[in-house]
């Protein structure tokens, strides 16, 4: 699941769709995810739906609308969490502003999920946890009983005995564009 319903209040334009590397930013992050060889991806689309579905209906992805994407990103999962099929096992949360996370870093992920207990796993880099999550659909329901203003990051702390932490060597984690400055740094790195 891919969110991408935010109004990009502090970018001032709709950051989903900023160029990067000849594709927009939307585009840059399904093509991350698709290349880490998960076959269901849900965009979830909210503020500039009309634009960014314009750009992303030829690709291979599915979509919902968040009628509530005012009401935070935690709407935006919860949205994603409804459409997805039943027969589903785990879904990876991923931010529509982080077009720099790399598939290896989605398949290790799915590798420590596949090989332990854990429903929870979270990418660390320096003792900081970063994005995507995994989250097991045996969470599913705990979704819609977390706090609004707490998000999504309740969920490991209500469940920390089932989170795991994966290491990685990337601090890709943790940075997400959402000012002007911080999209120019990113280009600056590429």
């Amino acid at each position: 699941m891919i969110l991408a319903a935010g109004e990009s209040k502090r970018m001032k334009v709709p950051k989903m769709l900023l160029p990067i590397e000849g594709k927009t930013m939307i585009e840059r992050v399904i093509e991350n995810v698709t290349a880490s060889g998960i076959k269901k991806i849900i965009v979830v689309l909210g503020s500039a739906k009309d634009q960014i579905l314009g750009i992303i209906k030829h690709l291979p992805v599915e979509f919902c609308y968040n009628e509530k994407y005012g009401n935070g990103m935690l709407s935006s999962v919860r949205c994603g969490f409804r459409n997805l099929p039943e027969d589903y096992k785990a879904v990876i949360v991923f931010q529509g502003d982080q077009p720099m996370i790399e598939p290896w870093v989605v398949t290790r992920l799915i590798s420590a999920y596949r090989q332990t207990k854990k429903k929870i796993v979270i990418p660390v880099y320096k003792k900081k946890r970063g994005h995507p999550l995994l989250i097991d659909r045996k969470y599913r329901d705990e979704i819609y009983k977390l706090d609004d203003r707490l998000g999504l990051r309740s969920l490991a702390a209500k469940f920390p005995r089932d989170v795991l932490e994966v290491v990685v060597n990337t601090p890709d984690i943790l940075r997400d564009i959402d000012t002007k400055e911080d999209y120019l740094n990113e280009l600056n790195q590429i």
